[in-house]
């Protein structure tokens, strides 16, 4: 069972989320708060995989639930579910440790599945905004493309094989069929980027390699 955290300032929408979700086989909505002031304690609470977010919340807003979920030992994932696709919210969201970027219009069945992905740990973003950031960081990789490039450096050669599959989107068993190793194994190889890199999730992995040039 896949325990999930939803925060949400309008009521009907939290609800309807809510019901959206546990509609799912294997989805249970824990806990529900008008905004991220008791994450803390409700992370602790609950111990649920994954956070439901909304961006723009009174008093603590998303991109702070995100910093301080993420700043907990073995933290459950984050997605950050929006009206807004502005950029700025994207990168923010991703940077702070974000596993997931939906848009509110995303088909219930989608919401569901994304929820799926980040708590088996892939990453999701809603095509729209996918398809803007590859575009953004295609014209402003230039002037960060040494640094990023540095960093996969510090990466074997499968390690990096494993690092440019995870900047496609392409999900852990893909990953698996297309390099011939196991699930398992990948696992293994993601987990070691993320530790060697010091980033927070295999969304940030795919962000450094698009940096570099190289997705």
């Amino acid at each position: 069972m896949i325990r999930v955290v939803l925060l949400d300032d309008e009521e009907l929408v939290r609800h309807g989320i809510a019901m959206i979700l546990e509609a799912r086989d294997g989805i249970e909505v824990v806990a529900q708060d008008t905004d991220g002031r008791n994450i803390v304690e409700l992370v602790q609470k609950h111990r649920p995989d994954v956070v439901v977010t909304d961006i723009r919340m009174p008093h603590v807003d998303g991109l702070e639930v995100t910093r301080r979920v993420r700043a907990l030992p073995d933290p459950p994932a984050v997605v950050v579910l929006t009206t807004f696709g502005l950029d700025e919210y994207v990168y923010a969201a991703l940077e702070s440790g974000a596993a997931g970027f939906l848009l509110k219009d995303t088909p219930p069945r989608d919401l569901a599945q994304g929820v799926e992905v980040v708590a088996r740990g892939d990453a999701i973003l809603a095509p729209a905004i996918t398809k803007r950031m590859l575009t953004a960081f295609a014209s402003g990789a230039g002037s960060q493309q040494p640094e990023a490039r540095a960093q996969l450096e510090q990466l074997t050669d499968r390690e990096r094989e494993v690092a440019l599959e995870v900047s496609t989107g392409a999900g852990n068993a893909e990953i698996a069929r297309t390099l011939h190793m196991s699930e398992s194994t990948v696992k293994v190889h993601i987990s070691r980027i993320i530790s060697k890199l010091a980033l927070e999730n295999r969304t940030q992995i795919a962000i450094l390699v698009h940096r570099a040039g190289l997705g």
